[in-house]
């Protein structure tokens, strides 16, 4: 006779008789017959040999003092070893493995430990008993090779007699009583949560609130056709899941219930729990509550329905209902070839609540986190996707958004159809976004989620959930983590800088040089490595552009004051500052430079030619002074002329010494290098009387409403720079050269020696496609290869002598390289999420960390 036991994959299973009431052997079969894994077995015999070098202590003797210290041994070993073993248990259950503990557990008071261990970590308890008689215990000892003595045995047979009693009390989730092991006991293993694995691929659809004419739009979107049966599949065999509250509110709450339950049974689609089914789900079986926010509405379409068929219908009807509702798990775990992926719940998950159950897990990935409610008990959600440390990412609806919002590997789908909203599907493995208007706003009451968001967009972010150091996920890019230490020096200077934050919508990246150093003896940095560089990733087309010596800048320009304080909280015309984050300009200064700007875009219908209420440029500010005035003064002059004066005076030592040698040679040539040295900085400076004397160069224009421009060839973006320099004599275009392919090289090589030998900066070398991806490797947006005057103002005015060449040229430019792909890619995320009106918030955690990675240690000068 065959005995079949389920068990959870994951839990704590007490082994529960007296000594010799074959407990271990029972393990010790299932261990050799595949059924269980010897790691699984917590054993209170093997956790005695960890801690005392033997599993086993008797406690017999003819001396009853001899006994006592003998027994007192033995507890204080038992007592050590239960808690090693409570840790090892402990530590399991935090991993959501399944562990049989091997012991008599015949104690209630002992058994209460390891159940509320399990009950701690959120996994079920049960209890495998073994009810042996008396006369076959003794027998059993009697043969054993360390006998624990027919007193023992008789003792701890009275206390399981006794004890035995409470188990059904003690709230077990499964509890087997086996008499006898003259026959074959089995196991059968079963998932709480069980893995779904994404097969041809899973469409995840966001809350429907009884929208069903849209969940067939968007499931007809995705590919999805009926069939004759009414059922609607994939023709590659993709499913689709929902993340629950697909009734209440909206108009067709009964349609979309049947429509889930017949797709679900027919191993089409799957459906998770959530607050409004639960609570249809205890409507239905009698219990008593509070039918509203539409709940009501489904239960009055139930009603009617069901009305129309027989009582015994009724019945058959109504139990399928809830068999189907409250069986709908709490979350999903999908699996991409063994690995879990993703995380599917309604309203959120902890992570250490991934692949366990219970009723407060279920609670909570129900109703999620809230701390407080508003006046017409609605409850105020907290952010409980912000302590989400784990990479799988967890895909949620419950709380509505105006678009999907990916926070810290937390994807939000809940685009509040019911509200006039849209209906989003995330599609895996594509991992892209698919959605459907709402045709009408159907809740018809004034508190409305997707209004209130908007509302709240601009509300000041929340800097606790960033000071410590977090992870910011990218739609187009690998993610970035960011550390507390330099996080919060960022926040200090923020809180004092001179720029509005709502305003602070972009961030330039650093820029790495050539990564490999000029091959020739004269030069540190040189086109040719630049070239070589993209070429071997098979990048034949570039463009170079004459790097300005000036201060970078980002230009952010409104259509007018309204639209500035709709996109921004403030009501002016933009904001002009520096890569810092800092206000480039005094206010009223800047104010002049927006007005003349703002002005000239307007008259040239700028505004509506693009139709956009926003152009947001990154440009090279110059005279260099207007930033640079305080370290041209303290440092290049002050070493200029020192420089120049002791040269001339060594130079005039030597002539009037009449030594021809070498050392008035080199003399000459260093006083050369330090007029070389001063004439370079002077070059771009000069005095600034008025506005009109300044100059802007955009090089990218960065965006407008709702687009983003890192998608357009670097030569679309120069063309755009020349006709706003036509229509604002304040910019100025940016002089460029084309590359097609090597024989453009000599042409370009020598431009950039004329331009550097008069002492120009240098310039930009980069993809004509703003963004380049060879295997899934991002590659450097842009290289920037100085002239050799221009880097005396950087290494020093002697850096060129053979000696300190040959140091710079090991220099190691990993770091810079790194810090510019994270930069590039958190500031092409943050325009994406400014265009995309997200909450301030969001684009500020860019921000952030492109000003904390800068706190970085990188040498200054690459």
């Amino acid at each position: 006779m065959r005995r079949r036991i389920t068990i959870p994959n994951a839990g704590v299973i007490l082994l529960v008789g007296p000594s010799g009431s074959g407990k271990t052997t029972l393990l010790q079969n299932w261990i050799d017959s595949g059924q269980i894994r010897d790691s699984e077995v917590l054993s209170s015999d093997k956790y005695r040999k960890i801690v005392a070098d033997q599993e086993y202590t008797s406690v017999e003797s003819s001396n009853n003092k001899v006994g006592q210290i003998l027994f007192e041994q033995y507890q204080m070993i038992s007592k050590e070893a239960f808690e090693l073993l409570e840790s090892t248990l402990q530590a399991r259950c935090r991993l959501n493995k399944c562990s049989f503990i091997d012991a008599t557990n015949i104690n209630s008071d002992d058994r209460k430990k390891l159940i509320s261990i399990a009950h701690r970590h959120h996994l079920p308890i049960s209890a495998i008993v073994i009810d042996i008689d008396l006369d076959t215990l003794l027998m059993r000892d009697n043969e054993r090779i360390f006998p624990r003595g027919s007193k023992r045995i008789k003792q701890q047979m009275k206390r399981f007699q006794y004890n035995k009693r409470y188990l059904k009390t003690e709230g077990y989730h499964q509890l087997h009583m086996i008499k006898e092991l003259n026959h074959s006991v089995e196991i059968a293993r079963m998932d709480e949560v069980p893995p779904i694995d994404v097969g041809a691929g899973i469409d995840i659809i966001g809350d429907i609130h009884g929208c069903y004419t849209e969940l067939l739009q968007l499931l007809e979107k995705l590919g999805y056709e009926e069939n004759e049966q009414g059922l609607y599949t994939h023709p590659f065999g993709r499913k689709f899941l929902s993340l629950g509250d697909i009734m209440s509110r909206g108009p067709r709450s009964l349609e979309t219930l049947l429509f889930f339950k017949n797709h679900v049974n027919n191993n089409l689609a799957y459906m998770i729990d959530s607050n409004h089914g639960w609570k249809i789900y205890r409507w239905l079986k009698g219990n008593q509550v509070t039918l509203q926010h539409g709940d009501e509405l489904t239960a009055k379409e139930i009603n009617q329905w069901l009305a129309t068929y027989s009582e015994e219908e009724q019945k058959r009807l109504k139990d399928e209902f809830i068999q189907f509702l409250g069986n709908a798990p709490a979350h999903y775990i999908i699996e991409d070839e063994g690995v879990p992926m993703l995380i599917c719940t309604h309203a959120g998950i902890k992570d250490e609540y991934i692949g366990k159950k219970s009723q407060q897990i279920s609670d909570y990935c129900r109703y999620g986190e809230s701390s407080s409610r508003m006046k017409d008990g609605i409850p105020i959600r907290d952010e409980w996707y912000h302590h989400h440390t784990g990479h799988m990412t967890i895909i949620w609806g419950h709380d509505p958004r105006p678009y999907p919002t990916t926070i810290n590997s937390t994807i939000n789908i809940d685009q509040g159809v019911v509200f006039g909203g849209k209906l989003t599907a995330y599609r895996y493995p594509e991992k892209s976004f698919v959605a459907v208007d709402a045709l009408k706003n159907y809740n018809g009451v004034e508190h409305n989620p997707i209004i209130e968001w908007k509302s709240k967009r601009l509300q000041p972010p929340n800097i606790q959930a960033l000071i410590e150091g977090y992870r910011i996920q990218m739609e187009e890019f690998e993610d970035v983590s960011v550390k507390g230490k330099y996080v919060k020096p960022v926040i200090g200077s923020l809180s004092t800088a001179d720029t509005h934050f709502g305003q602070l919508v972009y961030l330039p990246p650093t820029m790495s040089p050539v990564p490999i150093p000029s091959q020739l003896p004269d030069y540190l940095e040189h086109p040719v490595e630049a070239f070589k560089y993209y070429r071997d990733y098979g990048v034949n087309q570039l463009i170079v552009e004459k790097k300005h010596m000036g201060s970078r800048g980002i230009l952010l320009i409104f259509k007018n004051e309204e639209v500035a304080l709709n996109y921004t909280g403030i009501s002016n015309l933009g904001a002009i500052y520096s890569r810092s984050g800092k206000r480039f300009f005094k206010k009223d200064i800047e104010e002049r430079i927006l007005t003349v700007i703002q002005s000239s875009l307007k008259k040239n219908d700028y505004f509506d030619k693009y139709e956009t209420d926003f152009v947001l440029l990154d440009c090279e500010i110059m005279p260099w002074n207007l930033k640079a005035q305080d370290l041209i003064n303290k440092q290049y002059n002050l070493v200029a002329e020192s420089a120049i004066l002791d040269r001339k005076i060594l130079d005039k030592a030597l002539s009037e010494a009449l030594v021809e040698n070498q050392w008035l040679k080199e003399n000459e040539e260093k006083l050369e290098r330090a007029e070389s040295f001063q004439k370079v900085y002077e070059k771009y400076c000069w005095e600034v009387s008025d506005i009109d004397r300044i100059v802007i160069a955009p090089f990218h224009i960065l965006a407008h409403s709702g687009r983003v421009y890192h998608e357009k060839p670097h030569t679309w973006h120069m063309a755009h720079v020349e006709e706003l320099s036509n229509v604002c004599s304040i910019f100025r275009p940016t002089e460029y050269l084309l590359i097609e392919d090597e024989s453009d090289w000599e042409q370009v090589i020598s431009w950039w020696k004329e331009m550097t030998e008069e002492g120009h900066e240098g310039m930009v070398v980069k993809p004509n496609q703003f963004t380049v991806w060879e295997k899934g490797k991002l590659l450097q947006p842009a290289l920037k290869v100085r002239g050799r005057k221009y880097l005396q103002i950087i290494y020093g005015m002697d850096y060129l002598e053979e000696k300190y060449l040959e140091r710079l040229k090991k220099r190691n430019t990993k770091r810079k390289q790194k810090l510019a792909l994270q930069e590039f890619s958190l500031g092409i995320e943050a325009l994406n999420r400014f265009v995309k009106q997200e909450e301030i918030g969001r684009i500020h955690e860019c921000i952030v960390a492109i000003l904390a990675l800068e706190g970085d240690e990188v040498d200054p000068r690459l």
